[in-house]
């Protein structure tokens, strides 16, 4: 396949057509359908939700809760009260540290994560830790870029209340077997936590399946708007939980003395919420839908085997991350330069990656890296764009 199909559904890459556009992982193109829902939203149903005693404000609240229900189907969550907004996957991961964390660690107790994950899944429970407490560890990972199953299994030993993981690593790639960690992981008695976002465009995610007690993600990476996400969190969790944030929105009675809060889902959603971004999200979701996914997943793995197979012709030029079990990501370096370096070149060239340590500074330290060059594949993404990467690469590497 020399063309993607899909490529013409998104105006960015219609309007730039000499982008090689392999910054995925760090957020996704928009399909038209989801910017004509933002559009129409301001256009024709701008009003604040849940409050108003008029038309607008109630069919703006109708499209707002529609989006809700959308992601819940999307997930397979047992109840749209499951399903919270967020600006994205940092500030579930907050969400979660911040009003579910105090409830479940406390001093000498064990939190668990891995040295693949992203920032956002580190400092959070970094900072519980100070506040409680808690002790903090992470699952060593291997030169491949997987994880050490037998430094997991001892790390469960110690019987750590909470584990958070990733469910493909947004550096390297790497997709983690989340039925075998979960069910290991709760035998052990700990809550789990997962970061999806890196896998929400790729992967039909049923969190009912893997049995996981929270599951986050962000829109962007997924061909909807930034600034909007989502926790999922089992009910009774979620309910046992206190507010994180307060003020309007999510309160049932206020008064002087005492506050009592909405019931779920509204009272983890303080204030205006993205409204217009949910309703975007959820045309996103509708778009994924429509798609043949075995055709989406077939392509992404064809531009993944191709690129790797390709990059490992160049010479002097090393993937890192090499699991058995990849999302549509490769990551590379020339062991005399830096990656940075790296990226600049290929951009002079139209081609648009990612470089340095992708938030993910204790995995590189495991590696004994600086950083890397992150290509990123969507289904917009063809075989012609590897081919000019793999150019890119070679003239960036006679320049250096």
């Amino acid at each position: 396949m020399k063309d993607s199909s899909w490529r013409g559904d998104f105006p960015l890459l219609r309007n730039r057509a000499d982008l090689v556009y392999l910054d995925n992982a760090a957020t996704t193109q928009k399909p038209t359908v989801v910017l004509d829902a933002l559009a129409r939203y301001y256009g024709c149903t701008n009003a604040n939700v849940h409050r108003g005693a008029h038309r607008l404000s109630d069919e703006a609240t109708a499209a707002f809760e529609a989006a809700r229900e959308t992601l819940a189907r999307r997930i397979n969550a047992r109840s749209s009260r499951e399903v919270l907004w967020t600006r994205g996957t940092t500030e579930a991961i907050n969400l979660v540290a911040g009003s579910y964390g105090p409830l479940a660690v406390g001093d000498g107790d064990r939190i668990l994560i891995t040295e693949m994950e992203h920032h956002s899944n580190i400092v959070p429970w970094q900072q519980l830790c100070q506040r409680t407490g808690a002790v903090l560890r992470a699952v060593r990972v291997l030169p491949s870029g997987e994880l050490d199953r037998d430094d997991f299994d001892a790390r469960l030993e110690e019987q750590p209340r909470i584990v958070s993981i990733s469910h493909v690593s947004n550096a390297l790639g790497t997709v983690n077997d989340l039925p075998t960690l979960i069910g290991r992981a709760k035998s052990a008695g700990a809550v789990v936590v997962v970061d999806g976002a890196q896998a929400v465009a790729h992967f039909d995610i049923d969190v009912a399946a893997l049995d996981c007690d929270f599951y986050a993600f962000s829109g962007h990476k997924m061909y909807g708007p930034t600034g909007i996400g989502v926790l999922y969190g089992r009910e009774e969790l979620l309910d046992a939980m206190p507010p994180w944030q307060c003020g309007g929105e999510m309160i049932e009675r206020v008064r002087i003395e005492e506050t009592t809060f909405a019931p779920l889902p509204f009272k983890f959603e303080a204030g205006t919420p993205d409204i217009s971004g949910a309703i975007a999200l959820a045309a996103a979701v509708d778009y994924l839908d429509r798609q043949d996914g075995n055709a989406v997943a077939t392509h992404e793995a064809g531009l993944l085997a191709y690129a790797t197979s390709s990059l490992n012709q160049v010479e002097g030029l090393r993937i890192v991350g090499t699991a058995s079990a990849k999302g549509p990501v490769v990551s590379f370096l020339f062991e005399d330069a830096h990656p940075h370096d790296v990226g600049t070149l290929l951009d002079q060239q139209g081609v648009a990656v990612r470089t340095g340590h992708h938030c993910a500074m204790p995995l590189m330290d495991a590696l004994g890296i600086p950083g890397t060059v992150r290509a990123s594949f969507s289904l917009y993404n063809c075989l012609e764009d590897v081919d000019k990467l793999c150019q890119a690469v070679r003239t960036a590497k006679s320049m250096l």
